[in-house]
């Protein structure tokens, strides 16, 4: 339209001859004749109305065809054929053969292919994604393993290769690891971070198992562990949609740079250690962001150093500690357990679910996001840490008597009472064997205060150290009468025909 638009001002306004104006123009004699008759049976004059824009001009000078459509040509179903061929084993030969046994005056197979994908190239539209500087860190994995030979035994174990590439600038790293488990994901951020030198505001990776726990369009499970070092460095975490590559163009480009620039020539490298592989990436990698692009006169590094490094957010005074995160349920003895380790919480919370924060030298549990009990971490199997406010009061008041506290409690009772107390303790293998009898001693003399003395004293004639035979004396009344004097107690026999508990200790052969 801008020629034609030309053709009338030279020709009606300047009055130039149609010759002159295709010269001028540099089109044929016949395009300015044609324009200029479309132009008088559209009654159109110099100067054109100021409301008559370019479509306008175009509507009224080449309307549309009115032809009507050729019969025997029915319109291709489109959407159905795409759809069909999405199927396994379907193509388009298939379904153009099953198109002309329907409309057998149809279009023929190259006219068909030629109409469907033109019709396709409109449904595969690209967005053009513009990245302003420090707003996005795209991270992935790259498709290729780089394999780490054992010096020892010769046996290869395959590597994975972390890939981060900037936005606004493509300034790009890379780094080896032996795993593709959290512990590696989460370090992997952690030294592009500071190989960036900054923080980006945005961090998108793919739907990896690792940091997506269950991936959703609208709205994510990120790993907590992975949360909590986006918040750590004041950043957020954005998933891209679910099989969708171009969403993360980015990181798909910088990974095939990566392969390309940095793999690839290293293909025919033995590598023994992974620090080994690491010392070569990284010698690449420097090559890779110095090299100047194709179609800028500058490279990914003095881009980023203008460009991206002054936008990016400062990396916080420490570096973040790795830690994980549980789930369990809270047993009834008020612990959880942990790496077979057991740590209590306090017991208002027995079967509770609680998450816990594991680093590798404390445990932080939770519950409703409220921090109720911190432990250093203890790798003894089968122990457990145990806070003594954790526990009910009555179980408290339990611990608190000891040996030395029971004994002292029945010396103030009485003479009698005492003796009975320390033989039950004696008697036992260890002395808290004894401290539920004890316990029970003491209880009685809540019950019957002023008689538990002279139970003790029928007790001890009768050679019955033990809670039961106390407690039988004082409800069948025994204490309140006097002791006969046959069952006094008396002085054992010593006699060298008389085998005493020494030999019975032994297994019955004297040792």
């Amino acid at each position: 339209m801008r020629k034609t638009r030309e053709i009338l001002r030279l020709t009606w306004g300047l009055n130039m001859s149609k010759r002159q104006v295709a010269r001028s123009l540099s089109v044929s004699h016949s395009t300015v004749i044609g324009c200029l008759r479309r132009a008088a049976q559209a009654d159109l004059s110099w100067p054109l109305p100021e409301e008559l824009d370019d479509a306008a001009l175009e509507s009224l000078l080449y309307p549309p065809s009115e032809r009507p459509a050729r019969p025997g040509r029915p319109q291709i179903p489109f959407k159905a054929i795409h759809k069909e061929l999405r199927r396994k084993g379907v193509t388009l030969q298939l379904l153009w053969g099953e198109y002309k046994e329907e409309y057998p005056g149809g279009y023929q197979y190259s006219q068909f292919c030629h109409l469907y994908r033109q019709w396709a190239k409109r449904l595969d539209v690209v967005m053009r994604q513009e990245h302003k500087a420090g707003e996005k860190l795209f991270v992935d994995y790259a498709g290729q393993k780089v394999p780490i030979t054992d010096p020892k035994t010769g046996q290869e174990t395959e590597a994975s290769v972390f890939v981060a590439v900037l936005g606004a600038t493509d300034y790009s790293y890379a780094e080896a690891c032996m795993r593709q488990d959290l512990r590696s994901w989460i370090g992997s951020h952690v030294r592009a971070f500071e190989f960036f030198g900054g923080v980006p505001e945005i961090i998108v990776p793919d739907n990896i198992k690792t940091g997506v726990k269950n991936p959703c369009l609208y709205e994510p499970d990120i790993n907590p562990t992975y949360h909590e070092m986006a918040l750590h460095y004041g950043t957020t975490i954005i998933p891209t949609r679910v099989a969708r590559p171009k969403d993360k163009a980015k990181v798909e480009v910088g990974v095939l740079v990566v392969e390309r620039w940095i793999l690839a020539p290293l293909r025919n490298r033995t590598f023994f250690s992974l620090a080994e592989l690491n010392t070569a990436i990284k010698e690449r990698l420097e090559e890779l962001n110095t090299r100047e692009f194709q179609k800028l006169d500058t490279c990914r590094r003095d881009y980023y150093l203008e460009l991206e490094k002054p936008a990016l957010r400062p990396l916080p005074s420490r570096r973040y500690e790795y830690a994980e995160w549980k789930r369990s349920r809270v047993s009834i003895d008020y612990h959880i357990e942990i790496g077979r380790h057991y740590y209590s919480v306090p017991y208002q919370l027995v079967h509770k679910e609680v998450e816990s924060r594991l680093t590798a030298s404390t445990i932080e549990i939770f519950f409703k996001g409220r921090r109720v009990a911190s432990h250093k971490r203890s790798q003894r199997v089968g122990a457990a840490t145990t806070v003594h406010d954790h526990r009910p009061k009555s179980h408290q008041k339990y611990l608190e008597w000891t040996p030395s506290r029971i004994i002292e409690w029945a010396q103030r009772n009485g003479p009698h009472t005492a003796t009975v107390v320390e033989e039950i303790l004696a008697r036992k293998a260890h002395p808290e064997q004894g401290y539920r009898s004890c316990l029970g001693i003491i209880r009685l003399a809540k019950k019957y205060p002023q008689r538990l003395e002279a139970a003790c004293q029928r007790a001890t004639i009768y050679q019955a150290f033990s809670y039961q035979s106390v407690k039988s004396i004082l409800r069948s009344g025994l204490d309140l009468k006097p002791a006969p004097e046959n069952e006094r107690q008396v002085e054992p026999i010593e006699h060298k025909n008389i085998r005493g508990p020494q030999y019975f200790h032994g297994g019955g052969n004297g040792k």
